[in-house]
């Protein structure tokens, strides 16, 4: 069975103590380093090629957010979810504009915590459909007007079917759910999604959710 190798990136060793307790008694998951900010983190990526970084958000020096992008910026990067305290601030939105995956509370709970970093180094949404919808609404109204012309521009681009795809990855729908809902197999949806970020040039399904709300706004 092949691991899902994950990297923790945390100030506080606490919290990767624990982390690391929660990820390594689950069945195919396997914490392969750890960093206490930023710039460690971007090294000891470079150095263990972990499939999933569960990355902080505000730590001294280069935070979370700067060490998404720049992990972004890697010959193939791995999947990023940040860790934040509060359910929808600005920071995460950042963070998912920088090219995260997703975020979970610290106060997850283990079980959803094991489930979220399994979704996304499978490449399917770990955001349910209410957080997605929560996190859209905290989006600023800053530049609003030049946000919607960009991606509405950029979704031009689509077929039909694809738009259909990337509305309802922006509903914050899994694969399973799109399938049934568009009458196609999950295989052909996740042929239409990998299309997506490839047209689109985004990196993630996040990145597809908040190009579609966008365009809507």
């Amino acid at each position: 069975m092949v691991k899902v190798r994950v990297l923790l990136v945390d100030d506080d060793a606490l919290v990767r103590a624990g982390l690391r307790m929660i990820l390594s008694a689950a069945d195919a998951l396997e914490v392969v380093g750890e960093a206490a900010d930023g710039a460690d983190a971007v090294a000891a990526t470079q150095a263990h090629r972990p499939d999933v970084v569960l990355m902080d958000i505000r730590m001294p020096g280069m935070d979370g957010i700067a060490a998404t992008a720049a992990l972004r910026g890697l010959t193939n990067p791995p999947h990023v979810i940040v860790l934040t305290t509060f359910q929808a601030d600005e920071h995460v939105m950042s963070a998912l504009r920088a090219g995260a995956d997703g975020f979970l509370l610290k106060d997850t709970a283990p079980t959803e915590i094991v489930n979220a970093v399994r979704l996304v180094a499978a490449g399917e949404a770990m955001l349910s459909p209410s957080v997605t919808r929560t996190l859209l609404s905290h989006l600023g109204d800053d530049e609003t007007t030049d946000r919607r012309r960009v991606a509405a521009e950029r979704l031009t681009s689509l077929t039909d079917r694809e738009r259909e795809v990337a509305t309802a990855v922006g509903s914050g729908a899994s694969n399973a759910e799109i399938a049934a809902s568009l009458f196609m197999s999950e295989a052909t949806v996740k042929a239409h999604v990998s299309r997506l970020l490839t047209k689109l040039e985004v990196t993630n399904r996040v990145q597809i959710a908040i190009l579609v709300h966008d365009a809507q706004s």
